[in-house]
């Protein structure tokens, strides 16, 4: 299957395979006197809440989606995958659902609140020094135990995964010009990206992608994908070390344009997204509101803008030291 393949009715069957699992989760109109000041005029802006999901991100919709396609066999022999923290969540946590076993590879630099999590879901958690570290622990327990690799970005089950947000997006609330998603190695962007197309062939998407990990850039500049020296962004959630061919196959298919912001950036609408509608998010997740706040807002003035907020996995204390050095 390639970028081409996937159709709506795929994408439906498969919120039917995960819908049993999953919170549909909301939409809200967002209208507030702080996020008005940032806009021009006119502009109407919908979030789609998807921090609001099992696991406080959209990532359960990936693990499930190919978790649930797997073969008895393969699931008695259990899984395994790689994350900085909330994809390791998600396979924990539909692993326990569904009675396997996971043993999941993290970086030793995740934040300790993530690692607590993937634990009390019951997956044993190994620590590898750096992303391709951890990819070749992964491989090592695939050969050696047979268990299978749950990606955190990549394959046709992964966007068919993510397309539901899209598709809940869109068939919940009103038409829309612009959907704004976060994109690191572009599993959640690749699905919204798909859905949106596909329902709404007009409405322009943009993936949003923080400077210090711009690896979907560099890959769509060198038209393939490529791999990162180092990444450097307090979005730990969107810099894996290099993008890979299907997901950015369907990236560069589907998304209409890609923006790059700062980490002071994503600080102060972590900041925003607080005060007007007092969420705490992780920095991926407000990165779209950045977006919109700053390089787009002339772009899409008078506007129907969906934002996608797709998670909140984040310690109250370094939640907190972001908000303040943009505020002091």
């Amino acid at each position: 299957m390639d970028e081409t393949d996937i159709t709506l009715a795929q994408i439906r069957d498969t919120s039917r395979l995960i819908g049993p699992y999953i919170v549909p989760t909301p939409v809200h109109s967002w209208r507030s006197p702080e996020i008005a000041r940032l806009l021009e005029p006119g502009t109407e802006v919908t979030v789609k809440l998807e921090l609001l999901q099992h696991t406080g991100t959209f990532k359960v919709r990936g693990a499930l989606s190919q978790m649930l396609r797997l073969s008895p066999e393969d699931l008695k022999a259990g899984v395994t995958a790689v994350s900085a923290g909330n994809h390791a969540i998600a396979v924990a946590y539909v692993a326990s659902m569904l009675g396997v076993s996971a043993k999941v590879v993290m970086i030793k630099t995740a934040n300790p609140a993530r690692l607590a999590a993937a634990r009390s879901h019951g997956a044993e958690i190994l620590l590898a020094e750096d992303g391709a570290a951890a990819f070749a622990m992964a491989e090592e327990l695939v050969a050696r135990e047979g268990r299978a690799f749950v990606h955190p970005f990549e394959g046709p089950n992964v966007t068919l995964g993510t397309a539901t947000v899209g598709l809940e997006l869109l068939e919940q609330g009103s038409a829309l010009d612009a959907v704004l998603v976060a994109i690191g190695g572009g599993g959640l962007a690749s699905g919204v990206a798909t859905a949106v197309k596909l329902l709404c062939p007009s409405c322009r998407v943009y993936g949003i992608e923080p400077a210090g990990a711009a690896g979907m850039h560099r890959s769509f500049a060198a038209g393939a994908p490529q791999k990162l020296d180092k990444v450097a962004t307090i979005a730990d959630s969107l810099a894996p070390p290099l993008t890979l061919p299907y997901s950015f196959g369907v990236c560069r298919e589907r998304i209409d344009e890609l923006v790059i912001v700062e980490d002071d950036d994503l600080r102060r609408a972590m900041a925003l997204i607080f005060h007007s509608l007092k969420l705490a998010v992780e920095p991926a997740c407000a990165a779209a509101v950045a977006a919109l706040t700053g390089p787009l807002r002339s772009v899409l003035a008078g506007k129907r803008v969906g934002l996608i907020f797709c998670g909140s996995n984040i310690d109250l204390a370094t939640f907190s030291a972001h908000v303040r050095s943009v505020l002091q």
